[in-house]
């Protein structure tokens, strides 16, 4: 045995020695960072990639040690609470509700803070730390996600960190299960199976997801496993765990019309049936007269009156306010209401024009909707490309890796008290990621590759 660890040591020194340094940043991001300190986290998330890459360039076919390392820097933030993000006090704040057989979708909490009797463990903590803005709306968490917030509650002993390890146990295993079902989809699709590695080695996925409990992996879960039945012909099977999906976050409802040309006109009426199904079940303990406008309400917030490292809209709201005289923040309501048309007429656009019967032209329409939608977006958080980077490895592009390498220069927004984007940093953003993308674009052969016209893929 000595003998093995010996020569296993001498056979990848490189990766492991890379490896532990990754571990220690990983605990100093974990255990001894502010949101403030930016030039820290800079330094940080950078020699992060730096070490992701390489360990992917020296051990990419050695799935094992991959798969372990993976799972170690996750284990890291295990009894950490976030750092970068308050969202979770909202989390936890929704799931004691949900635990109690209270509805989540019927009170902000600004007006619960104010009843004597409220049942929530550590309210006033949650309250406080969820924030202002959050605490004055209505939730917009789809129903699977309250479901896993309440089993939160319920097994974190009325403690916030007890919470919080259960919700991040709950991503770390939907990771795991992301690495299982996307290797299986990358051999199916005869691609290679290392590319899974982008995705579970980067250190944005792990940051955001594991590190700052956003549940863009838990839908990515379902929604890989959706894939997965696809790609050996279980179509009908794989509308369950896309409804799930849909059920933790709502992007894959984007997706919807590429499968009337995947799956053909009558598979497609059964597949979208049987998510309708599905989804209605989860909503069902939820649903109140009320629960369609309050949650509209929330989830419209997103077009009309939230800016966050947006690209094309500072271009244009700097044009506009500069030379036109606009008013930013009627700007913003008058391109909210905009954007979602734009967006569903991409959305028919792949519909119609791509070759989208094949399962890997179909992912590479996904790829193109969502993508442009967060080019478009007013509000493009980090966390938010996750779902980008994990398209991507199964398509001839790789824009979202470049995205998800330079998106951190928003959280420069963070280190000023009056929480003021610094412009130049997302035009250096912005500007990597559309040169990468019109690189790509223009060496795969344009617009007519996008769309796969007389492609031979699979």
């Amino acid at each position: 045995m000595p003998n093995q660890i010996i020569t296993y040591w001498k056979l990848h020194k490189v990766p492991i020695i890379l490896a532990l340094l990754s571990l220690v940043f990983y605990y100093t991001f974990a255990h001894h960072l502010v949101r403030s300190d930016f030039m820290k986290l800079l330094m940080l998330f950078a020699a992060l990639f730096f070490l992701s890459f390489k360990l992917i360039q020296f051990e990419k076919w050695n799935f094992k040690f991959l798969l372990a390392v993976g799972i170690l820097f996750r284990l890291i933030f295990l009894w950490a609470e976030p750092n970068l993000s308050q969202d979770f006090y909202r989390f936890i704040w929704d799931g004691e509700l949900v635990s109690h057989m209270l509805n989540p979708y019927l009170e902000v909490p600004d007006t619960l803070i104010g009843q004597k009797d409220l049942v929530i463990a550590n309210a006033q903590e949650l309250h406080q730390g969820m924030g202002g803005l959050s605490a004055r709306h209505f939730s917009n968490y789809p129903p699977l996600n309250q479901l896993i917030f309440a089993l939160a509650a319920l097994l974190g002993g009325k403690s916030i960190l007890g919470s919080v390890m259960v919700m991040r146990s709950v991503i770390i295993l939907s990771d795991i299960g992301i690495f299982y079902f996307g290797r299986k989809l990358l051999k199916n699709l005869n691609r290679s199976p290392h590319l899974i590695f982008w995705y579970f080695l980067n250190p944005l996925i792990i940051i955001e997801l594991t590190g700052n409990l956003h549940f863009e992996g838990v839908m990515l879960f379902f929604f890989v496993w959706a894939l997965y039945l696809l790609s050996i012909g279980k179509w009908l099977w794989a509308a369950i765990p896309y409804a799930f999906s849909i059920s933790v976050k709502l992007v894959p409802l984007l997706f919807l019309p590429l499968f009337l040309k995947h799956l053909g006109l009558k598979k497609s009426i059964s597949f979208y049936g049987l998510i309708a199904l599905t989804t209605l079940i989860l909503l069902a303990p939820f649903y109140t007269s009320e629960f369609f406008a309050h949650y509209s309400d929330s989830v419209g917030l997103w077009f009309s009156n939230f800016e966050f490292n947006a690209g094309l809209y500072n271009g244009i709201k700097l044009v506009a306010v500069n030379f036109f005289d606009a008013k930013a923040w009627e700007l913003v309501k008058i391109y909210g209401k905009i954007t979602p048309l734009a967006i569903i007429a991409i959305a028919l656009l792949f519909t119609f024009l791509a070759n989208n019967q094949k399962l890997q032209v179909l992912i590479t329409s996904m790829l193109w909707i969502l993508g442009c939608y967060y080019l478009l977006s007013t509000t493009v958080h980090p966390w938010y490309l996750v779902f980008l980077v994990f398209l991507v490895i199964f398509t001839e592009y790789r824009f979202a890796l470049v995205w998800s390498a330079m998106a951190i220069l928003s959280y420069f927004a963070y280190s000023k008290t009056q929480f003021k984007e610094n412009l130049w940093l997302l035009a250096i953003e912005y500007f990597a990621v559309y040169g990468f993308l019109a690189y790509e674009i223009f060496k795969l052969n344009g617009i007519k590759q996008i769309f796969h016209k007389n492609s031979s893929v699979n």
